[in-house]
């Protein structure tokens, strides 16, 4: 099949969620068919780099806009679209893709997450839209948005945060109701999401295509340079750092649980790895026990060298790619339900869940105070995430939905 895969940012290098997912589904498609790029290039993007051109048959690029919190303040009351569908429109990119797909005339147009959707109903109403279409829901946003504000209006500070994400729930829903029942077939990354997602279009073939791991990638076994400095233990967590629910995620950890390790008599080190650190962060820069990276080139030697990874999400949705990371690194694993939600993990086999300030952090000591029981759930983890999430499992379940 001729595939044209729209991406809300160039995939390489694959330093977020997002691009590596993007890249791997690039790479697995081309295997068996001839895949062209369309993508938005942000600040900093290079069409020219890494192995990308390996892999499309061609790329074509478009300008990312940058949108000011005062244009998308004015959006959010005069508008009735949602904040992500306004994000990433840019006329000249659209002009650029009606000449891309008039050049391929695809059998199949692959929308990466729902930033890209305006591109899609721009198409369809030039009617310049040959083929089928396929959404690859990065997340069920609406159910995203939802949590979000469920999260934020437990805390009084955080009431304007709820109140924007209640009212972004609202226009998703319609939003993304339209949209899938728009489009030939849906890839949902977990469960969960498909579950919610076939509930907004019911008669819209859906498949789930989870996020995955390339494992020749992750061998526990390599050799990094050394990037933990200072005593431990240490506490690892990975991720894009200007994005909602990863912030939360830290600011609970170091503020809530790290407290309770101390008052258990744990003194250890918390590490967060991660591109663009969001402001509400900023107080976290001047404590001696916790450091905020920024981006680095390759987190895999922060979790091969951690002694626990730690996923304390209170909110979000789809498939984490850093749960994934780190149990195909064999590391020990503590998590929220929620932050393990849509991954089929045993809770003791292959991580340990919690959801409670005292209780997280327990888990965390007992990993400690247990290494034997840690490795063993490490390996445990890794050889679940072999079975099941490798990209070459994956990959022929988007293809089976391009047949159905």
């Amino acid at each position: 099949m001729r595939i044209l895969q729209l991406t809300p940012q160039f995939p390489w290098p694959t330093h977020q969620g997002t691009t590596l997912r993007n890249f791997h589904i690039l790479r697995g498609l081309a295997q068996n068919h001839q895949v062209h790029l369309f993508s938005l290039l942000g600040p900093g993007d290079d069409p020219e780099a890494g192995p990308v051109s390996k892999w499309a048959a061609s790329v074509t690029t478009g300008p990312q806009p940058q949108r000011s919190t005062a244009a998308r303040l004015r959006d959010l009351f005069t508008t009735p679209l949602p904040d992500m569908a306004r994000r990433l429109w840019h006329p000249v990119s659209f002009q650029a893709l009606r000449q891309c797909v008039q050049r391929i005339q695809p059998d199949v147009l692959l929308i990466e997450g729902i930033e890209m959707a305006p591109y899609f109903f721009a198409l369809r109403e030039s009617q310049a839209l040959p083929g089928r279409v396929i959404y690859d829901a990065h997340n069920a946003e609406t159910l995203l948005q939802k949590r979000a504000a469920l999260a934020d209006i437990r805390r009084p500070a955080r009431w304007p945060a709820a109140a924007y994400s209640l009212i972004q729930t609202l226009k998703l829903r319609r939003y993304e109701t339209r949209l899938i029942r728009a489009v030939d077939g849906v890839a949902a990354v977990s469960e969960p999401d498909a579950a919610f997602l076939h509930g907004l279009g019911p008669a819209t073939p859906m498949a789930v295509v989870s996020n995955g791991v390339d494992m020749a990638s992750y061998q526990p076994d390599q050799t990094f340079p050394r990037v933990l400095q200072g005593p431990g233990p240490h506490w690892v967590f990975t991720g894009k750092m200007d994005f909602r629910p990863n912030v939360d995620a830290v600011w609970w950890f170091a503020q809530q649980v790290m407290p309770i390790l101390r008052r258990l008599g744990v003194h250890g080190h918390f590490w967060v790895v991660g591109r663009n650190p969001h402001p509400r962060l900023k107080s976290l820069h001047n404590r001696e026990d916790v450091t905020i990276t920024g981006q680095v080139p390759d987190v895999r030697p922060y979790i091969v060298q951690a002694d626990v990874y730690v996923v304390p999400l209170l909110a979000g949705g789809g498939t984490r790619f850093k749960i994934l990371e780190a149990l195909a690194l064999a590391k020990p694993v503590v998590s929220t339900h929620l932050g393990a939600d849509g991954i089929p993990v045993a809770h003791e086999t292959h991580v340990l869940l919690a959801d409670t300030p005292e209780s997280f952090a327990r888990a965390v000591i007992h990993l400690l105070e247990h290494p034997q029981k840690a490795r063993g759930m490490g390996w445990r983890g890794r050889a679940f995430v072999a079975q099941h999430y490798d990209w070459s499992v994956i990959i022929p379940k988007l293809e089976a939905l391009f047949r159905k």
